[in-house]
């Protein structure tokens, strides 16, 4: 039996500390795109909007004459390392592609999760979106932050605010499998 989606309406609060690894969700209201040169640039001059409750996109949109074309994830082990200070100042959610790491992980404790959108699907995104602004548009389009109002992105929890990482568990898994087989296979002489 397929469980019916959460959904949730940005600003965020402690309803995301509630959600398990695994959960399907619909998520309306503004997200905020921002890859590594937007994260920088925020590290440098400032979060440009109110990071409490907020989620952060790790996106590049594609936009043309005010309407987003296309707004898949980019990926998000990219940002590991310069993410921790979003999560301090309030963002509650990061989305984006292939998981994060352990770091990431531990700061997303008791604070906010990841969600995960499937890669490749840019053009069923886009058609959830509507672009409402920008900020350090000087970056380009792809680095700039987008201000984007969502209306039922379908989601996964990637990583909840817990520790639990289903991009974790399916690499433990595809290791065991792996030891597994080479294991068979090295007994049998093949």
């Amino acid at each position: 039996m397929i469980k019916k989606p959460v959904v949730l309406k940005t600003p965020l609060g402690d309803e995301v500390l509630q959600l398990k690894a695994g959960d399907h969700l619909k998520l309306s209201g503004v997200v905020y795109t921002a890859r590594d040169e937007a994260h920088h640039r925020m590290m440098e001059k400032g979060i440009p909007f109110d990071p409490r409750g907020a989620v952060i996109y790790h996106c590049g949109p594609v936009i043309q004459d005010g309407r987003i074309i296309a707004a898949g994830p980019t990926t998000s082990a990219r940002m590991n390392e310069i993410s921790g200070f979003l999560l301090e100042k309030g963002v509650r959610a990061l989305i984006g592609k292939g998981g994060m790491g352990a770091t990431v992980r531990r700061q997303l404790d008791g604070r906010g999760v990841y969600l995960a959108f499937t890669g490749g699907c840019a053009a069923l995104a886009s058609s959830h979106m509507k672009l409402k602004g920008g900020y350090y548009e000087d970056l380009g389009m792809a680095e700039a932050v987008w201000a984007i109002e969502l209306d039922s992105l379908p989601l996964v929890v990637g990583i909840d605010a817990h520790g639990y990482d289903i991009f974790e568990a399916a690499r433990n898994h595809a290791e065991a499998a792996f030891r597994s087989y080479s294991s068979r296979q090295c007994r049998s002489g093949h």
